[in-house]
C-alpha cells in the first residue's frame, strides 16, 4: 500500500502524513514478529517495539518515550487526548467517532502480561480506511492477524476489526500522539523524520 490508497490521506496534517508515509517505509523491509525485539536489524520486533522504534527515529528521545503498550498508553493519557472504548462493539459505535488517522490504538487481553501500569497488552497505529474496500486499517507488529482476510506475521498493515465477542481481547481504547497534531503546522525541516521535522529534535 502507499499513502495514495488511503482515503482522505492528502487531507491530514502534515505530521501525520509523515507518520503514514514513514509507517508504510516500515512494511516493506518484510520484518517478522520478535518478541521483545525494537532493533529491525534484529530481523523483526514486537508491537510495542515497532511503534517505539518508529516514533524515536522519528525524533522522540528514547527516555522521553516508553516500551510498553501499556506506559504507552499511560504516555498518551497524560501528555495527550484518549478516549476509552468500555462499551463499543463495532467500530460504528459512537466511542470510536474522535477517531484519527495517526491514532494510537491499545488493546487489553492479547496475551498473558502479569502486572502493568494499565491493562494493555498491544498497540498499532490506525492509518484511515483503504480507498480500495472502504474497510480501516492499522500499522504495526502482529505474530498472526490478518490482512485483507490474509494471516500475516511480522511489521506490516492488518485490518482494523473488533475482537470477537466473548474473546478475552478487548480495544482498550485510542488515543492522539502528544505533540504530533498540534505541531504539525511549524515549519518543516529537510533533515529527519516526522518528529524532527515538528519538534526540532532528534
Amino acid at each position: 500500500m502507499s499513502e495514495t490508497d488511503l482515503v482522505d490521506f492528502e487531507r491530514q496534517p502534515e505530521g501525520v502524513k509523515r507518520l503514514i508515509r514513514d509507517a508504510l517505509a516500515l512494511t516493506r523491509r518484510k520484518l517478522t514478529y520478535i518478541f521483545g525485539s525494537s532493533n529491525p536489524a534484529r530481523g523483526g520486533m514486537d508491537c510495542s517495539g515497532t511503534i517505539y522504534y518508529l516514533l524515536g527515529q522519528g525524533g522522540v528521545r528514547f527516555n522521553e518515550l516508553p516500551r510498553q503498550s501499556d506506559e504507552m498508553c499511560a504516555w498518551v493519557q497524560a501528555k495527550s487526548r484518549f478516549y476509552r472504548t468500555r462499551t463499543a462493539t463495532s467500530l460504528s459505535h459512537p466511542e470510536f467517532a474522535n477517531l484519527q488517522p495517526g491514532d494510537l490504538v491499545f488493546w487489553s487481553g492479547t496475551y498473558s502480561a502479569g502486572r502493568r501500569v494499565l491493562p494493555v497488552t498491544h498497540v498499532m497505529i490506525y492509518l484511515g480506511r483503504s480507498r480500495s474496500t472502504g474497510k480501516p486499517v492499522v500499522f504495526g507488529a502482529s505474530d498472526g492477524r490478518r490482512y485483507e482476510g490474509q494471516k500475516r506475521t511480522g511489521v506490516s498493515l492488518f485490518d482494523f476489526v473488533m475482537p470477537k465477542p466473548g474473546a478475552k481481547a478487548a480495544i482498550y481504547g485510542y488515543g492522539r500522539i502528544p505533540g504530533l497534531v498540534a505541531a504539525s503546522s511549524r515549519p518543516s525541516s529537510s533533515r529527519g523524520g516526522f518528529f524532527n521535522r515538528l519538534f526540532g529534535g532528534g
